[in-house]
């Protein structure tokens, strides 16, 4: 049976499930695909840690590009992250016209542009669909299986980390830094979890799902980011009392011949498919112009399942290679049409709104006016009681306002004296 040989650049967790995953089911993918796959090399600077799959100690190198550069190795598997030296190695198997399978979604959606260039001059293929949802095929949904829809929007839950803090602030009720805590002491959140609390971590997602749906490729900086930090309990609970919950949403959508992308907390009704996804879980929500709504759902992260969509990736290169047809499926699709992103203040939406306001008379028909100069009318208003200092808070639920009529809003109203902390603004969605 012919071989085709494998380089992998990094030994981490999931590298490790790679590992795996060729060693248990390695008969089984060359049955389906009548050539075998055989890892001839693996770089990594530790070539000492215990990662629970023994390999040939002969195929071990702490030298990345003699694995890249080695005439034996006709796919090479970026698993290295961050975008320093992945993205050196990258640009060096493209430009040898090796194809790259890879996970790196920083480097995709900082470099993709360069990336995608490259491998396209060099006629050769880059697949990445474990960058965005781990496990979950949501880049070959959106690459092949919804190719002849127009892609209206995009709601994914694409960071467990974030899922399962939200989760248990609701469940149990206690503040953000006690379910952070929660959530490292499990292995669900780093050390240093900036990267996933404060958004931008979906945000890298957003960008390579959004570069997907409408072609070409969409600048970090376009994106609006807001995360989860310091999210409080109390408007978790509001939220749930009013029939919504809250989850860190990565929004994508077709607006009036540009495109939204933002990443904030959102609040979801209880009924609606994404609030029931909890714990470490993702889900993205497609709609389509042909298909409606299609959920892709599973776990986002983990060795296995990430590694499962990796050598999902390999299988598709290698019949691309045994065809002669590699290069079939563009990695990002050229619509001769530059995307142009909607700024944030443009933006529309309904807005959850809770204030500490002072209790007595005279006080909401001075919010309700501010608001009402600024184009914003109110859906409900719900006063909870739980009096603070002569302040209460109360929670308004507004119809679709512009962001920017909101911002100005909420500086008016937040250098009022009948006002007593800073006001907290949540977007609805749904």
């Amino acid at each position: 049976m012919k071989e085709i040989g494998l380089g992998l650049l990094g030994f981490g967790t999931v590298g490790a499930g790679v590992v795996r995953g060729l060693q248990a089911n390695g008969e089984l993918m060359a049955s389906r695909l009548g050539v075998k796959l055989v890892l001839r090399r693996i770089a990594d600077l530790d070539l000492e840690s215990d990662r629970g799959v023994t390999v040939d100690p002969g195929v071990l190198t702490t030298d990345a590009k003699a694995v890249i550069d080695d005439p034996a190795v006709d796919v090479v598997i970026e698993l290295v992250g961050g975008t320093g030296v992945a993205k050196e190695f990258v640009l060096r198997a493209l430009e040898q016209g090796k194809p790259v399978v890879t996970a790196n979604k920083a480097l995709l959606a900082d470099f993709g542009a360069e990336i995608f260039d490259l491998a396209r001059e060099k006629k050769t293929d880059i697949y990445f669909g474990a960058s965005v949802g781990g496990g979950i095929p949501i880049i070959r949904a959106l690459r092949e299986g919804l190719s002849a829809n127009r892609i209206e929007s995009i709601h994914g839950i694409l960071n467990g980390t974030c899922n399962y803090i939200l989760t248990e602030m609701e469940r149990a009720g206690v503040p953000f830094d006690e379910c952070l805590a929660d959530a490292q002491a499990k292995g669900y959140a780093e050390a240093e979890p900036s990267l996933d609390i404060d958004g931008f971590d979906t945000a890298h997602k957003a960008v390579i799902l959004a570069s997907l749906a409408y072609g070409g490729t969409v600048p970090m900086d376009a994106v609006f980011v807001e995360g989860i930090r310091g999210l409080s309990d109390l408007d978790i609970g509001y939220a749930r009392d009013l029939g919504y919950r809250v989850k860190l949403l990565a929004v994508i959508r077709a607006n009036e011949g540009a495109v939204e992308i933002r990443v904030h907390p959102s609040l979801v009704p209880l009924d609606s498919m994404l609030a029931s996804v909890s714990g470490v879980f993702n889900a993205v929500l497609v709609n389509g112009d042909m298909t409606g709504d299609t959920l892709y759902y599973g776990r986002g992260a983990g060795a296995d399942p990430t590694a499962s969509t990796v050598l999902g990736d390999v299988v598709d290169v290698v019949r691309s290679l045994e065809s002669g047809s590699a290069h079939r499926i563009a990695a990002i699709p050229e619509s001769g049409d530059e995307i142009r992103i909607r700024p944030m203040p443009e933006i529309t939406t309904r807005y959850y709104l809770r204030l500490c306001l002072k209790d007595e008379p005279g006080v909401l028909s001075t919010i309700t006016s501010v608001l009402g100069k600024h184009q914003i009318s109110l859906a409900s208003a719900l006063q909870k009681d739980e009096p603070e200092e002569n302040h209460v808070p109360v929670v308004f639920m507004t119809h679709a306002a512009a962001e920017a009529e909101m911002d100005a809003a909420l500086k008016e109203i937040a250098a009022l004296d009948c006002v007593g902390a800073e006001p907290v603004r949540l977007r609805i969605e749904g």
